[in-house]
């Protein structure tokens, strides 16, 4: 998401880097350039100028004009202002009594409203260990509430459609809540209708629910990808209901972000998730810090970290490091391993979270079409060859090949890879731990 205007920044401190003092005239220049960096971000032009005002104040200080790492110093000022920009901490959504606990999730159509309705509600069930109801209010499309029903089937969680066409939004909302309540729910989350643009008709509907039931959340969501307009969708949103947080997607796509880094400053409300993927799983908190960091090329571990314990088996992980040290590794596990490491989304994000991979630039690039290649080879071995690659001869490589549609060549590179990592690891038999993942090892 933040790519372009990462590569700007870190090309911008890299020139700082140089300087051994800096002069208010040095100050003033970095500061141009930051400005122009975060506008081509699609940044608010009004949060630019705060910004920029705030951190020029901080950087004239005297500690950091005598200091000697004066760059240090400036990109920390920049980093703690970004953060600020942000939001300073994750307020997350925190699900308590008395319950049934009322979300009301708004916004306009195509902002990915309904999946994320099911990207909360899977969130809320797997993470937070809740009873969610999803409730389908856009009665004038039954085809968004086809879809919020197929989305609940899918994560196996309940909800309530209008199947009868005569059902309007406020009362199908008091319906559902009546259900949750005499059932034991937890928490009620409301699809609201979404139009292309912001109308009178919606808006009056949307206040009706709120002054009837009173929800305790009403989340904006909003396109990341659509840039200034986030702003303004933001503001008459905000104006009209009383909006408690936004969850932004499209995290993962390559727009320049403005949106995160603008309506949190125009509003005072806090970004509280982001979707970061089309997968249903693909829900996160917003962490300021570690997104301000991940802008300035500084990585994001804690996030990799807990994507790594959510999705890898400790008990595998230790037993795939027994292996390792022992000498029996095999395809087989090489193939968990591969499909462990895709469970955890794009290979690219995940490199983008380690410190100094700053994105664009030195991050390696992975084809995911070369590991595609990997698992068709791999699954057209028989059982036995997997477990002993030894016996794969010249006549089951040509099969092999054959039978992946590949050629001998990538078989022969794959084994040949495979082989020297095996060798290497030969080298480690006397270490007590060994740090496991297929990353360690995958010919990038």
């Amino acid at each position: 998401m933040f790519d372009s205007l990462s590569q700007k920044l870190q090309r911008i401190f890299d020139k700082l880097k140089r300087k051994a003092k800096l002069t208010e005239k040095d100050i003033d220049l970095v500061l141009k350039e930051i400005r122009v960096a975060l506008l081509e971000a699609d940044v608010n032009y009004k949060v630019v100028r705060v910004f920029i005002s705030r951190v020029k104040e901080k950087a004239l200080g005297k500690e950091v004009m005598e200091s000697f790492t004066p760059a240090q110093q400036i990109i920390k000022i920049v980093r703690d202002e970004l953060v600020y920009l942000l939001g300073e901490t994750s307020k997350g959504i925190i699900i308590k009594e008395p319950y049934p606990f009322l979300i009301l999730m708004v916004g306009l159509q195509g902002s990915g409203k309904t999946t994320t309705c099911g990207k909360l509600a899977n969130f809320l069930k797997k993470e937070k260990g809740k009873r969610p109801l999803l409730v389908g209010l856009d009665v004038k499309r039954p085809a968004a509430s086809r879809q919020l029903a197929i989305i609940a089937e899918k994560i196996g969680v309940s909800y309530v459609i209008d199947e009868s066409g005569n059902a309007t939004p406020v009362e199908l909302l008091g319906k559902a809540l009546k259900k949750a309540e005499k059932e034991g729910y937890d928490v009620v989350i409301g699809d609201t209708a979404g139009r292309l643009q912001i109308d009178e008709d919606m808006m009056s509907e949307l206040e009706e629910m709120e002054r009837k039931y009173k929800p305790r959340e009403i989340l904006l969501v909003i396109d990341a990808m659509i840039g200034q307009e986030a702003v303004n969708v933001a503001k008459t949103f905000n104006e009209r209901l009383g909006i408690t947080g936004f969850i932004l997607t499209k995290m993962d796509g390559d727009a320049r972000g403005g949106a995160a880094l603008s309506i949190r400053e125009i509003t005072g409300k806090p970004i509280k998730l982001i979707g970061t993927g089309e997968k249903l799983e693909d829900l996160e908190f917003f962490y300021p810090d570690r997104i301000a960091s991940r802008i300035l090329g500084m990585g994001d571990v804690l996030t990799l970290i807990e994507k790594i314990e959510k999705t890898q088996d400790k008990k595998k992980q230790q037993q795939v490091a027994n292996k390792l040290v022992k000498n029996q590794f095999n395809f087989e596990d090489f193939l968990d391993q591969l499909h462990e490491l895709k469970r955890m989304g794009p290979i690219e994000n995940l490199l983008s979270m380690v410190p100094g991979l700053s994105p664009g630039t030195n991050i390696p690039q992975v084809d995911e079409k070369e590991l595609a290649k990997i698992e068709a080879i791999i699954n057209s071995m028989t059982k036995e060859e997997r477990r002993h690659p030894e016996i794969i001869n010249a006549s089951r490589r040509k099969r092999i090949a054959r039978g992946s549609g590949t050629e001998i060549s990538d078989v022969n590179r794959l084994i040949g890879q495979f082989k020297k990592m095996k060798k290497m690891m030969k080298r480690f038999k006397r270490m007590k731990n060994i740090k496991t993942g297929i990353s360690n090892f995958l010919p990038f």
